[in-house]
């Protein structure tokens, strides 16, 4: 593995919440208020090219009430990216809650399989399990009688943690659909999921804990790394993170970590706000092809004191221009990202002054002011503001828009 970096201490004062990039994995730029509620589902797959075998699968997408068996959402018409989870061993779906919490309002459709959870899990058929579910869901997706009928994109990504994060490896032999691949601290199957990575080619997200003593990154994740084919793959290892941290509370896995050490130097709660910190806008890179996700990416792991990373992603052109208002008004933003200032220009046709505001991930107000209309544009001073992610909210008497923006310093 090349380029690790660990990171000088003055920095481990800095704390990157995962809501700062909640919001930065909508393709197009929108308020906070796009965001969906989660609806649930249960359905019982079968696959005949394996002597009928049963797949029973949870199933979470994004929904206008919350709820079981309630419409998708239909605020839009929008089709959304499908993610097909496996869980570790003697695990559950219901172990990974925070991830479904966080990706299904942002527009992901999530399916947990609950086969291979007893004692002896068959790996191999664990990963066809996975594989299977895309090609499942996909002829829902054609039915006219499902809730999924013409509403699943064609991105699609497999994912995992543990003995689910290797079978996620093992997997993507059975289906070359799948568009991009993430696991949490996989751990090495039967077959061996390390030399399955040696024929995968798609994007891939490999994320370890550095307290990981169950599967130890150097004998695990780091193997995988090294033998994946893909032309786009990211290694993030969260400092002083551990196994069983990357899903939710289980009383199983706890039992298994306990009799190995380093213990894990960090909350889970903390653990996951990192996960999510990376995983978000990959998804949105790889899912959504957002170029400018991928390098607000790159820019977070440069200055994260938290994670040790390696990637071989070549950086994205970012666009510079930003339409905000109503298209007949042509107003612009630039530059985004941007430092020190932004400039609000071309809005002559609008016959009120605007106010603006600037609004952080949490939706807290930093800053405010008013921009005349006799003018046609206005430079806005931000260097009082810190790095991160912002709204700028453009309001006069008869219009609010929102727009979506990164400040950042070279």
């Amino acid at each position: 593995m090349t380029a690790s970096i660990r990171y000088p201490k003055f920095l481990k004062g800095m704390r990157w919440r995962a809501l700062l990039i909640v919001f930065l994995i909508c393709s197009n730029l929108v308020s906070a208020s796009a965001r969906t509620s989660i609806g649930h589902t249960q359905i019982s797959f079968t696959d005949s090219s394996r002597q009928n075998r049963i797949i029973p699968a949870e199933i979470y997408y994004p929904a206008d009430t919350a709820g079981d068996n309630v419409p998708l959402s239909i605020s839009s018409t929008a089709k959304f990216p499908l993610i097909v989870f496996g869980h570790g061993f003697l695990m559950s779906w219901d172990s990974y809650a925070y991830l479904w919490e966080a990706l299904v309002p942002e527009g992901y459709i999530l399916v947990f399989p609950k086969t291979e959870a007893g004692i002896a899990p068959q790996h191999l058929e664990f990963g066809r399990d996975l594989a299977f579910l895309f090609g499942a869901m996909e002829n829902l997706g054609s039915d006219s009688s499902s809730i999924f009928f013409n509403r699943l994109d064609s991105t699609t990504c497999v994912m995992g943690h543990s003995m689910g994060g290797g079978a996620s490896l093992l997997a993507v032999q059975f289906d070359s659909t799948i568009s991009a691949i993430v696991n949490l601290a996989a751990a090495e199957t039967n077959p061996s999921a390390i030399a399955a990575s040696a024929q995968i080619t798609i994007p891939s997200l490999i994320i370890a804990g550095g307290n990981d003593c169950v599967t130890p990154p150097s004998t695990n994740q780091i193997p995988v790394f090294d033998s994946l084919l893909s032309q786009c793959k990211y290694f993030i290892e969260i400092i002083g993170g551990s196994h069983c941290q990357m899903a939710n509370d289980n009383f199983y896995c706890n039992i298994g970590e306990a009799s190995c050490s380093p213990a894990p130097a960090i909350t889970r709660t903390v653990q996951h706000e990192i996960i999510l910190r990376y995983l978000l806008p990959w998804l949105d890179r790889q899912l959504r092809l957002n170029c400018s996700s991928q390098n607000l990416l790159d820019s977070l792991m440069i200055n994260d004191p938290e994670i040790i990373y390696s990637k071989n992603c070549s950086s994205c052109q970012i666009t510079t221009s930003i339409s905000v208002l109503p298209e007949s008004n042509d107003m612009n933003v630039y530059p985004n990202p941007f430092e020190d200032f932004i400039l609000v220009k071309n809005y002559t046709g609008i016959p009120e002054d605007i106010n603006y505001q600037f609004l952080n991930s949490l939706g807290q107000l930093m800053q405010e002011g008013g921009i005349s209309s006799a003018s046609g544009s206005s430079l806005i001073q931000t260097a009082g503001l810190q790095s991160g992610l912002y709204f700028l909210k453009l309001k006069n008497i008869k219009n609010i828009k929102t727009i979506k923006l990164l400040k950042y310093h070279n």
